[in-house]
């Protein structure tokens, strides 16, 4: 069965750049360009992992992180922030959120894919 993720980001380039590495990864990819998008798919699919920006326009991530973890049948999905917030502060902000990680940008598209790997495991 094919795993099923969320990129959650207003940054073109780098949606494309994850979304050819999930998909080489044989993921059924989901994108969204902002958090209202991301609740718009979330009614439809149940992802297994959300990668997840917080700086967004309209919704962000922490709202779209909040919502996850209180929508029914999304429990299973992991959240992973990827984001240039990159202070103490704010990691510890988004862990306590209940993200089951934190990515800050600048990223290894290769180790992020390698991470993800290991959640699903």
């Amino acid at each position: 069965m094919k795993h099923k993720i969320l990129i959650v980001d207003d940054e073109p380039n780098i949606v494309m750049s994850l979304e050819y590495a999930f998909k080489k990864q044989d993921f059924e990819v989901f994108i969204a360009r902002d958090g209202s998008e991301a609740l718009e798919i979330l009614k439809e699919q149940t992802p297994d992992i959300v990668l997840l920006d917080i700086m967004m326009p309209n919704v962000d991530g922490y709202q779209t992180l909040k919502h996850i973890n209180n929508t029914s049948g999304l429990e299973a999905s992991k959240v992973v922030f990827l984001t240039a917030k990159n202070k103490a502060s704010d990691i510890e902000k988004g862990l306590k959120l209940g993200a089951d990680k934190y990515v800050t940008k600048p990223f290894s598209v290769k180790k992020l894919v390698s991470e993800i790997m290991e959640l699903l495991t």
